[in-house]
């Protein structure tokens, strides 16, 4: 169970590994982009839970791991 919770990011966490905002990570949650473990809310916004997996293969294969501008010197 704790080697579990060692493999589970926040969306902060995720947001400075990605270099974005925060909200931009629940954006993509709530659009289905990232997939997210949604816990009990509690406070004043949902608290969601990413998969350090799910954060790799986004990094790898997907093209929200790489801006437009990015790819404009291709």
């Amino acid at each position: 169970m704790e080697h579990e919770a060692l493999d589970l990011l926040t969306v902060r966490e995720v947001a400075r590994q990605l270099r974005v905002d925060d909200t931009t990570v629940r954006r993509w949650i709530k659009t289905g982009a990232l997939e997210a473990i949604t816990l009990p809310h509690r406070g004043r916004r949902q608290a969601y839970r990413i998969r350090r997996s799910t954060l790799e293969a986004l990094l790898t294969t997907s093209p929200l791991a790489s801006s437009p501008s990015d790819r404009a010197g291709e």
